[in-house]
């Protein structure tokens, strides 16, 4: 890697610590590191979830994110209730604190507790390094808030994000900053692979078996090989794992394209990452179906996962394709590669799925590396479900997960006036077998 190929700014990674804890602490007159305080919901006894503990509580080794009954019985602990309202007033009174700073577009929330700023036009107006401005603007934010940050400092988003999340906790000050010399003795060095941002548990399980286990693994992996597994995104873990990132803050505002298809849904309870896959599977046949309704193939496909209330948080991923589809298996694995990247085992209460970067399907773009039979069988199978559904009903048929406590699909269509009709659909091999009068709905296990 030739660092002068790359872009040199000063980004500052900033993140409020232990945030909601210490903000409860704060209020209450307390000090984080020293106050023994767990944020959960007590009226869920044992199993609650704990969204954040004090620094103090930390240190004895008790998980940020765990359940009130992992906590040792050793360890004397307060329990109180989350209050969003007031996280939400203390992370806006943080990035007043940055708008003092940087001007709106050379920032961005990343979440609730964390910002990315770009300081890079800022730093001869201040007659400072990017270093000195950082500690000065983490000390401010104690000063005005009472709040404790940390700070990562790269010459890219990603460099700056990874040094804040591996070493700035390691420091007195709270700050850690690398460059492109970093990259070969430290970030490749990161292990497990889910230490590394943008990596999450199960994306790290496929890579491990593809013998990756940490980033200097995958910095020195086939990127070509890469590609032919996870597509783009298997190119941008493979930069990333060699400290490459083009982006800048204004790219982590861009919006999706102004002609989209999208659907998204708030769910009753708390899904996982095994029963949220129906969702996201129902969400997507219907996203699909409406390309091909309306003639149209997506080039562009974005998730979206949103968190409990309790727990805050959300993320939205898209990934550009090689090749334009309608095809709802293959949007379908675009989004669980979306999501397996990205997804750290937190509980989901919104899905969302858009594709966008739209094209008219006026001709079959053929694929040389996939079999022609197997895209027209595809997309054969799309095409009469469509018809089917759209002469007998959106419940007509449905995939057999739909029986599932856990689908949402035949109340979201009986509420959109969708109905039903009389046959069950057998499918063996692949294949279409019979039609057996058995009742009132078809169900597709496809």
């Amino acid at each position: 890697m030739d660092p002068k190929l790359y872009p040199k700014r000063h980004i500052l990674s900033i993140d409020l610590k232990s945030f909601f804890a210490s903000c409860e602490c704060v209020t209450r007159g307390l000090d984080p590191f020293t106050t023994p305080l767990v944020v959960a919901n007590p009226k869920q006894g044992g199993g609650a979830i704990t969204l954040a503990v004090t620094p103090y509580l930390k240190k004895k080794g008790v998980p940020s994110r765990g359940r009130i009954y992992q906590i040792p019985k050793t360890i004397a602990y307060a329990i109180v209730p989350p209050r969003m309202s007031l996280y939400i007033k203390m992370s806006e009174d943080v990035i007043n604190v940055y708008l003092d700073y940087v001007a709106k577009e050379d920032l961005f929330v990343y979440s609730i507790d964390e910002c990315f700023l770009d300081v890079t036009n800022y730093l001869k107006l201040y007659k400072k390094t990017d270093y000195e401005l950082a500690e000065e603007i983490l000390s401010e934010i104690t000063k005005r808030t009472g709040l404790t940050a940390t700070c990562g400092i790269g010459p890219n988003i990603l460099l700056a994000k990874v040094a804040m999340d591996v070493e700035a906790k390691k420091y007195k000050n709270g700050i850690a900053k690398w460059t492109y010399d970093d990259v070969p003795n430290i970030l490749w060095a990161i292990a497990p692979l889910s230490k590394m941002w943008g990596i999450g548990p199960r994306m790290e399980a496929r890579l491990n078996k593809l013998g990756i286990y940490k980033v200097g693994d995958l910095a020195n992996y086939d990127k070509n090989k890469l590609k032919d597994m996870f597509g783009v995104m298997g190119v941008e873990l493979w930069e990333h794992a060699n400290g490459i990132d083009l982006s800048v803050i204004s790219d982590l505002e861009r919006k999706e394209p102004d002609k989209s298809y999208s659907n998204s849904q708030v769910l009753f309870k708390d899904y996982n990452g095994e029963n949220v896959k129906i969702i996201i599977k129902e969400m997507v046949d219907v996203v699909a179906r409406r390309l091909r309704s309306h003639n149209k193939q997506t080039s562009v496909v974005g998730l979206q996962i949103g968190f409990s209330k309790n727990y805050g948080g959300r993320f939205y991923h898209v990934m550009k394709l090689d090749n334009p589809t309608d095809s709802s298996s293959k949007i379908l694995g675009t989004c669980m590669l979306i999501f397996d990247r990205f997804y750290n085992n937190e509980p989901i209460r919104l899905v969302g799925v858009s594709c966008g970067g739209l094209v008219d399907k006026e001709s079959v773009q053929l694929n040389l590396f996939e079999s022609f039979e197997e895209e027209e069988k595809e997309s054969k199978k799309d095409k009469t479900i469509d018809e089917i559904t759209t002469k007998y009903g959106k419940n007509s048929l449905v995939r057999a997960s739909a029986l599932l406590s856990d689908s949402t699909m035949l109340e979201r269509n009986k509420k959109i006036g969708g109905h039903s009709a009389w046959v069950l659909v057998v499918k063996l091999s692949g294949h279409l077998l019979m039609l057996l009068p058995l009742g009132p709905k078809w169900f597709m296990m496809y």
